[in-house]
């Protein structure tokens, strides 16, 4: 079928489907390139092959009114459009432009192939048709989630980092005798068992008798230094100490150059090293006590790194140390609400590297870390954990210890609401003494912690399991997921 009698099939259809755009004259080059990013992701979120932005159709009555924009004239600078609109998109996806002429009108079509891996970004952003509006895909997770779940996706982890390079720089660029030691092999005995191995395990590709590719995988896991790798050196991993609770003034600053995987203990030691502490006086001596967790550090440092999205420029996992908390931030949008991290089970867009790291031991099996998070915080008898989430991050903050009493409403809606969860995920249900026993509250004070679960219910975030006469002491309760 030519591109005529498609555009006439399309202009069958009952209405304006989510992969079809039609415009007269609008031809602004950056909304084109939004459309083409929208189209493609529509088009593989509706099973579509391919998805189409046609000029000199009127919208709304289907009529053939012709067009003026003529797309092959056009310059961005001294660049032709169709070039400029394929550097702006990533990943690389194809797209066609036709010029036609149907009924002596003049129709441009461009066709775009739906993307089959990752959603197709313009300028770093994601689109989508919602309806017959473009939106932004990060503000529909749901969709996303159906275009990274295709199959045969795109893999960041197998492209390459750098391509075409001697059997010596391998190994003088990757820490090799980390990689042996963490995956507890024996260090082979000549450089040909060494690059076997790391071939092995994808961490390089053999391209020619001496020459091979290294992976994102293998860069991103064993780099001595990430800054040897122009695209991957800014996603080392900064550790930023701020003076107060403010922004305002940053009293040390150290980015991780090393790869995640042989460079992670030295990132967590340092984190932890900076973390304030509190002199706790024993019955002999006096000892320095952590503010936080180090279990609970170390788990959400890892997942950080785990579930970055790697295509967000310019920025960076990030951990932020304020006078009483500490922000631990990634780039990409959660793939889940945030309300269900404790009991669902984590869809990472890095699952090959999320699979190393766990091989390695260095982050949790699937679904327990947050888990383990929040009963860390419990068992220390800290403040609940916030799960937040802006355009383009997640963001997960801990808290150094504070009374009930200073605590706010909204810090024991989430402690009730997390603590719920877990009791749930354990095998178990929340009472009003199992609340008492996570905020230290004496039995005496039992309403106390009723007002906190009833504040809970309002806000929608727990239920009764069972409508029974019983006193409240000794009512259960359940997440409103359950």
């Amino acid at each position: 079928m030519n591109i005529e009698e498609k555009i006439k099939e399309i202009l069958s259809l009952p209405s304006e489907t989510e992969w079809v755009e039609f415009k007269v004259n609008n031809a602004n080059p950056a909304e084109i390139g939004e459309y083409l990013s929208a189209l493609s992701n529509s088009a593989s979120y509706h099973e579509k092959d391919e998805a189409y932005l046609i000029f000199g159709i009127e919208d709304e009555t289907y009529q053939i009114i012709g067009t003026t924009f003529q797309p092959k004239k056009e310059k961005i600078g001294n660049q032709e459009l169709e070039n400029w609109l394929a550097t702006q998109l990533f990943p690389k996806i194809d797209f066609r432009i036709h010029e036609l002429t149907i009924n002596e009108k003049q129709v441009v079509a461009f066709v775009v192939d739906a993307t089959r891996n990752i959603p197709v970004r313009f300028k770093g952003k994601p689109f989508i048709r919602i309806g017959s509006y473009k939106k932004n895909l990060d503000d529909h997770p749901e969709r996303e989630r159906k275009i990274w779940n295709k199959s045969n996706r795109y893999l960041f982890e197998k492209e390459i980092a750098m391509s075409l390079v001697d059997s010596d720089v391998v190994l003088s660029l990757i820490d090799y005798s980390g990689y042996f030691e963490l995956t507890r092999q024996k260090l082979p005995e000549n450089q040909t068992g060494i690059l076997a191995r790391l071939e092995q395990d994808k961490i390089i590709v053999k391209r020619n008798l001496s020459q091979y590719d290294i992976t994102n995988l293998g860069a991103l896991l064993f780099a001595k230094n990430l800054d040897q790798f122009e695209f991957l050196s800014r996603k080392s991993p900064r550790i930023i100490v701020y003076e107060g609770n403010n922004r305002i003034k940053a009293k040390r600053e150290q980015v991780a150059k090393k790869g995640y995987a042989v460079g992670f203990e030295e990132l967590v030691k340092n984190v932890n090293d900076w973390l304030p502490s509190y002199e706790e006086i024993g019955v002999a001596l006096r000892q320095e006590v952590n503010s936080y967790s180090p279990l609970a550090v170390r788990e959400l440092v890892a997942n950080a790194i785990i579930h970055q999205d790697f295509l967000a420029t310019g920025t960076s996992p990030m951990i932020e140390i304020f006078d009483t908390r500490i922000e631990i931030t990634n780039p990409g949008k959660p793939l889940i609400p945030t309300l269900r991290f404790i009991d669902h089970s984590p869809e990472s867009r890095n699952e090959m590297l999320a699979g190393f790291m766990r091989r390695l031991s260095i982050c949790e099996e699937r679904g327990s870390g947050i888990d383990k998070v929040i009963l860390e915080c419990e068992l220390h008898q800290l403040p609940p954990p916030n799960f937040g989430e802006g355009d383009n991050y997640t963001r997960i903050t801990l808290y150094a210890a504070r009374t009930l009493g200073q605590m706010d409403k909204q810090d024991k809606i989430r402690a009730s609401y997390q603590h719920c969860c877990l009791k749930v995920v354990s095998g178990e249900l929340m009472s009003n003494q199992s609340l008492r026993h996570r905020f230290n509250i004496e039995e005496k004070n039992y309403p106390t912690v009723s007002k906190i679960i009833a504040d809970t219910i309002e806000a929608g975030l727990i239920k009764i399991y069972r409508e029974e006469n019983k006193a409240k002491r000794y009512t259960k309760y359940v997440p409103w997921w359950f």
